[in-house]
């Protein structure tokens, strides 16, 4: 081994490459290893003495060594290559995820004379990562907000007793994951937990679904049929969109309740039913009783124990966390690299007020994931229907000026807390005044 192939070129000494973190190296025209400074050595398992002179390839062993080489792509072009992410081979054979950059070393004369490649090991962003998500999820839900984890805090009580449970939230906050966490949780977490969405079938073929019909019940019963119930045996029936219920329906649902004992259609004798229920709507059912629509008797029953999810713009800290849950998620199901967010495309996101709630951010993300292939997700990617609904909305708060303390408590104290009015009156959008609310202390004082 020649003196010259133990020193990187371009006037990089050995002991400023060592007193970097990230792993550096060089390489000459031919891609063979000039120089490998002690973060390369930790990184690869390689040794310094075993590296030099040999080609690159040989030693990571990349998906990106080939067709898609960031030091090739550098010395061809000229032009630095930022930020690709890969996985590289340990000398051991483990796979290691690794952002690389490259860029050409030129000497005195300007004549590029090889390449400088740095490789970040990303392997601790993904336990820090891991971390994160560790702390702040809880029964495959994931919140940092107080009202979130006030809720999981509370669920290993509920889903202790056999109370029925009636969950209320907007559409997309997640009320079937709460009813699985309180199944999972409970001692019926042996037996079957069934769900029955009741707002997706007429009144007869709904009737059938949850309490089961025999032979000759109706035209086309040839056969007797387990009903939902029969199927929730031992365990926990989740009746979705109980507000959607109809009114003959309700009756015979208050009829389980009350004797635990229900009829399937057709049948000449009642069943016993040892069942735990819990239900949930995103109706104000509260108004439906005032209003008719509703049993006041069936009511009561499924509001034993009463759990409100809050929407996503209520609880905007977990925007962020759920952004990089889900890229995640979305890039193993696409087979994707997707690094993250451009930092303009995140703001819209934070500032957004989501009438979908996580599924909406969900669905949003995975457009943009189809969308992208590698590195940061643009303002490019934002599908159109997104862009028309954000050109609907008002200006964003960030150009609207904080009020004092005490204008702002004034204006939710006369809009009696609600938190729409306020920021309607304001000129802002919901999640600006939920960060006005936050720094004065005001989140639970209306």
């Amino acid at each position: 081994m020649s003196k010259q192939a133990d020193q990187p070129r371009a006037g990089l000494s050995q002991d400023v490459l060592n007193s970097l973190a990230d792993g550096v190296f060089t390489v000459d025209r031919d891609l063979r290893i000039t120089s490998f400074n002690r973060a390369a050595e930790a990184i690869t398992g390689y040794s310094r003495d075993e590296v030099l002179g040999r080609p690159c390839r040989s030693i990571f062993s990349s998906t990106a060594c080939g067709a898609y080489c960031p030091v090739r792509e550098a010395l061809a072009s000229g032009r630095p290559v930022i930020n690709r992410e890969f996985d590289i081979r340990h000398k051991n054979g483990r796979k290691i995820p690794v952002s690389i950059s490259a860029s050409v070393l030129r000497d005195a004369d300007g004549n590029i004379v090889g390449a400088v490649e740095t490789v970040r090991d990303l392997s601790g962003i993904g336990e820090m990562k891991r971390d994160i998500r560790t702390r702040y999820a809880f029964e495959g839900m994931l919140s940092r907000s107080d009202k979130m984890r006030s809720l999981f805090d509370v669920l290993p009580d509920i889903a202790a007793s056999d109370a029925t449970v009636l969950i209320q939230g907007e559409s997309g906050t997640g009320k079937e994951l709460v009813a699985r966490a309180i199944h999972n949780l409970s001692p019926r977490r042996d037996k079957p937990l069934v769900t029955v969405n009741c707002g997706a079938l007429p009144e007869q073929l709904l009737e059938s679904e949850i309490f089961g019909s025999r032979r000759g019940a109706y035209t086309g019963a040839v056969e007797n049929r387990p009903g939902r119930l029969e199927m929730a045996e031992g365990g926990t029936l989740f009746l979705d969109e109980i507000g959607d219920l109809p009114l003959p329906l309700q009756v015979k649902l208050l009829r389980v309740l009350e004797n635990r004992e229900y009829q399937p259609l057709g049948a000449r004798q009642p069943q016993k039913a040892d069942v735990r229920f819990v239900t949930a709507t995103h109706r104000n059912i509260a108004r439906m009783v005032d209003e008719g629509s509703f049993r006041r008797d069936l009511y009561f029953r499924i509001n034993v124990v009463s759990l409100c999810l809050p929407p996503l713009r209520e609880r905007p800290e977990d925007i962020p966390l759920l952004i990089d849950y889900f890229l995640d998620r979305l890039n193993l199901q696409y087979g994707k690299k997707i690094r993250g967010l451009a930092p303009s495309v995140l703001q819209l996101l934070l500032d957004y007020d989501y009438p979908g709630n996580v599924r909406e951010l969900l669905n949003l993300l995975e457009q943009m994931v189809i969308l992208g292939r590698s590195g940061e997700l643009g303002p490019e990617h934002l599908p159109r229907e997104f862009e028309v609904r954000l050109a609907g909305r008002a200006p964003l708060a960030r150009s609207s000026r904080m009020p004092d303390r005490d204008r702002l408590l004034g204006i939710l104290q006369r809009n009696h807390g609600n938190r729409r009015k306020t920021a309607d009156e304001l000129g802002v959008d919901r999640t600006t005044l939920w960060r006005w609310m936050k720094r004065y202390n005001l989140l639970h004082s209306c």
